[in-house]
């Protein structure tokens, strides 16, 4: 016995089976984002208000810098993640939709690895 409707079955729709997959994946991000921004905040909060030079001796660190760079990396794809659900459910047009995840997507990398980047270049070069 199927539920499907038969429009549903001769255009062969239904479920993708993708979605369990997805939603676990955002809770994972989620989770891992509480200590990620706990570390964020103890590493960053102090540097408030210091010099440069104060700042990179701090981030040259590998463990905080390896920090950061897990956050940055994290947020921007769970950001990504959240965006898309949104667009693909409150977007109805299947043009407009495709262009904003494709706009989406190419935001979030980019920032994303702008953070990374410039983490990294604290990091390694000063």
């Amino acid at each position: 016995m199927s539920f499907k409707t038969d429009k549903g079955r001769v255009l062969g729709l239904g479920s993708a089976n993708e979605g369990a997959h997805h939603w676990f994946g955002e809770r994972l991000k989620a989770v891992a984002l509480i200590p990620l921004t706990i570390a964020f905040i103890c590493i960053v909060a102090p540097l408030i208000g210091e010099d440069h030079a104060t700042v990179v001796a701090a981030l040259q660190s590998p463990l905080k810098a390896i920090a950061l760079i897990l956050f940055f990396a994290v947020t921007f794809k769970h950001l990504e993640e959240g965006l898309q659900v949104v667009i693909e459910d409150y977007i109805h047009g299947k043009g407009t939709g495709l262009v904003l995840i494709v706009l989406n997507k190419l935001f979030c990398w980019a920032f994303g690895l702008a953070a990374i980047f410039a983490i990294a270049k604290i990091a390694f070069a000063g």
